[in-house]
């Protein structure tokens, strides 16, 4: 069955539904027939809408159900009807079957209006075709669900095929590895394993030689998983392939390496920084992704709480001092500080950085990239940047004395600085300054807040599993023993790839420096004497913050000690 209505063009659709105008959708089509992409990518492609947006104004116009994909479970013999390389040629997905018959086959696509995928799905399935609609992440992320693994497996087998060719007509000689890995398996394999990591919503890729086996794992939600083991023999290709793409020399395999790739997944770009590390077995590759549009997120998406909004507006509408960040690595840091540039970004202010690296373009903002080959490090940049009449400075990181020198004094001179700092908690970050070699009275004077913050997995709203605390776990809440208090743990379900958490929240100690506060910071106040008044003056630690998130049922008690073990 195709749509009722399958004249009707997608541009009259959208413009009906008021998304973009009749010039919009004029220059448009002007400009997709020079690209030659259907009309929907180009939009996407040009930022003009999203997948999401075309979606729901298919749905509205055509009555074309939308399905939700995540989690979904597709019967082994309605996936076994068409082979995953068509499916993902036509960007379809067939879920079930339609009617008691068994002659209908509901398919999803992204474009329910593409007659020739249905002909094509319908001669090959011998199915009437019932069009449901979704978005062309989600559809791939099914695909590479069912058919990734399978996919990669096939193309490395072909590659070790392919060698064991060559190896037998010649002896191999090193200046061949570079022409060995631009043949097709390898290229597709460091293709898949990309972007079956992106729709996996992983921040992190880990290729570890071990003794016979080559092992990939992605760090989903801050969890390593292991998704695929391959022959050891594939490595020194892979790894070729990799650092071709980010710009290293493939012959160096004593030294470490970094790299920078840009790739492009489902028209969204991301940003991947490369480690490669000489290891016993081989060389071990780590990959970071970094998508160029989620470190940009609203104040509302970080996760803060209203009392903790309120702070952190009011520590943002100081004209000068400074602003820290602190956690380690992967704890949101850069997220939070990119959403303050947003937020203080306009017209009238002018807004510096200087990062190692540039994690993500803000329209607006001179961003400047540490370089120390070109001696260019925080310290000379700062020096610099505070002659080009700033505003704002952000400064990626105080790693140094001369740096945190620098970034106070710029702050008494009448700028807003906001940066980032390794220390486990917001009353730590002071003392860890003053052993820097800052002077107490300069700190005091200097700062307006600091933020502490981690990540926690959040519960799968579908599985999540209510129970009563047990009493040792009633004293880590801070409840009475008698008390009865619900919390709740993992279970596990599709909806979550069976790990019983979806996705992470931030959990923050937010720290706003009031008078009595720069007394103690002055007088050289310790940590626990910060800490214990800023507590009395209304700061909830990352202990009282993760707390309310287990008392909620937004994360577990074993997130919350993951988080807080040290309090």
């Amino acid at each position: 069955m195709v749509p009722k209505n399958q004249k009707l063009r997608l541009g009259d659709i959208l413009v009906r539904q008021g998304l973009i105008s009749d010039m919009q959708l004029k220059s448009a089509l002007e400009s997709q027939k020079k690209t030659r992409q259907r009309l929907g990518d180009y939009l996407i492609d040009a930022g003009i809408l999203s997948d999401r947006d075309i979606a729901h104004a298919l749905h509205t116009q055509l009555g074309i159900e939308i399905v939700e994909l995540r989690g979904i479970d597709i019967p082994r013999d309605v996936l076994s009807l068409v082979n995953g390389a068509i499916l993902r040629k036509h960007n379809v997905l067939p879920i079930a079957f339609d009617g008691a018959s068994r002659n209908g086959l509901v398919l999803v696509m992204s474009d329910p209006l593409d007659m020739v995928a249905q002909d094509d799905i319908s001669i090959i399935t011998n199915c009437f075709i019932e069009p449901r609609v979704s978005t062309a992440r989600e559809i791939n992320a099914v695909l590479d669900r069912y058919f990734g693994k399978g996919e990669t497996l096939s193309a490395a087998e072909q590659f070790t095929k392919e060698k064991a060719i060559k190896d037998h007509d010649s002896q191999a000689v090193v200046e061949e590895e570079a022409l060995e890995v631009s043949s097709a398996p390898i290229v597709q394999i460091v293709r898949s394993v990309i972007e079956q990591a992106v729709r996996c919503r992983a921040s992190d890729i880990h290729i570890d030689a071990l003794e016979k086996q080559l092992r990939v794992r992605y760090r989903i939600d801050g969890v390593l998983i292991e998704k695929m083991v391959y022959d050891l023999a594939l490595l020194p290709a892979l790894s070729a392939r990799i650092k071709i793409l980010g710009g290293m020399d493939i012959s160096e395999k004593r030294k470490p390496q970094d790299g920078r790739i840009t790739v492009t997944v489902d028209r969204s770009e991301y940003d991947i920084r490369v480690s490669i590390l000489p290891s016993y077995f081989g060389e071990k590759i780590v990959m970071r992704l970094a998508d160029k549009t989620a470190l940009t997120k609203s104040k509302a998406e970080l996760g803060m709480r209203k009392d903790e909004l309120v702070r952190f507006d009011h520590i943002l509408s100081n004209p000068n001092g400074i602003l820290l960040v602190t956690g380690p690595t992967g704890s949101g840091k850069s997220t939070t500080l990119y959403t303050a540039l947003a937020e203080l970004n306009s017209e009238a202010v002018n807004i510096i950085t200087v990062e190692d690296p540039v994690e993500a373009s803000i329209p607006g903002i001179n961003q400047i990239q540490v370089n120390p080959k070109a001696e260019l490090t925080f310290a000379t940049a700062l020096r610099s940047i505070l002659r080009q009449d700033p505003d704002i400075i952000m400064i990626g990181e105080i790693r140094d004395f001369e740096t945190a020198s620098i970034a106070v004094q710029a702050s008494i001179t009448g700028h807003l600085v906001v940066s980032t700092l390794h220390t486990n908690s917001a009353a730590a970050t002071v003392t860890r300054l003053m052993d820097m070699g800052i002077e107490s009275y300069l700190l005091a004077d200097s700062l307006v807040g600091i933020i502490a913050q981690r990540l926690v997995r959040k519960l799968c709203p579908h599985c999540k599993k209510a129970r009563i605390a047990t009493p040792q776990e009633k004293l880590l809440l801070g409840k009475s023993s008698t008390a009865e208090t619900i919390i709740y743990g993992p279970a596990g379900c599709p909806m979550c790839a069976e790990t019983g958490y979806f996705g992470r929240i931030g959990v923050y100690e937010i720290m706003e420096i009031t008078p009595e506060l720069k007394r103690i910071i002055a007088t050289k106040g310790n940590s626990g004497a910060i800490q214990s008044t800023a507590i009395t003056e209304g700061m909830k630690t990352l202990h009282m913050s993760a707390i309310n998130y287990v008392l909620d049922g937004t994360t577990s008690i074993t997130e919350m000690m993951r988080v807080s073990f040290d309090e």
